[in-house]
């Protein structure tokens, strides 16, 4: 199974510092990919942040991916990029790299997961009630969406530790979470 940590250090308020502590806490549990997603930094301030998350990944299975800003994943060392929903195309991004990266991207509907399998994987969600991320989709959505995909598709949204083995029965190759790995 694999596990996707997006970060947010707002909702607790922390410094960089308490966000890169936790980074290297999932590193340290084997979490596969960490999504830098630190949407109200500078360019450079990302790029700095997005730099120490990578060093401190170094030499680990996880792969630090940044949040649609691919930029800042190449000049960082980042294993790659994670798209939103609506940002550029997968395979358009693919065409202009002179270097390999991982693109994941943020799935809604299953309409949007066929349209993005030239992704490296797929964040589907919000599979269970998530504050602020609309209605919830459902483990019958994620399941036609993973049903759908060539990719691996993970699951998103109001994840919980009693609710991920729901996740991967519904066919997800993993779960994809905020506050599950920040606790």
């Amino acid at each position: 199974m694999l596990r996707y940590y997006i970060t947010d250090r707002r909702p607790g308020g922390w410094s960089t510092t308490t966000l890169l502590y936790h980074i290297a806490r999932n590193v340290d549990r084997g979490v596969d990919y960490i999504q830098v997603r630190e949407k109200d930094l500078t360019a450079r301030e990302l790029y700095d942040l997005t730099a120490r998350a990578v060093k401190i990944a170094s030499g680990s299975r996880t792969r630090i991916l940044v949040n649609d800003r691919t930029d800042v994943a190449i000049a960082a060392g980042a294993a790659g990029v994670h798209l939103r929903a609506g940002s550029i195309r997968p395979e358009r991004l693919r065409s202009v790299l002179s270097q390999p990266l991982l693109i994941g991207v943020s799935c809604h509907s299953l309409e949007e997961v066929i349209d993005a399998q030239a992704a490296s994987f797929i964040v589907f969600g919000p599979v269970f009630e998530s504050p602020g991320k609309g209605a919830p989709k459902g483990l019958q959505a994620l399941q036609r969406a993973a049903a759908a995909s060539t990719v691996p598709v993970l699951a998103l949204g109001g994840i919980t530790a009693e609710n991920t083995e729901a996740c991967i029965f519904a066919g997800a190759a993993g779960i994809a979470a905020i506050r599950l790995f920040q606790q």
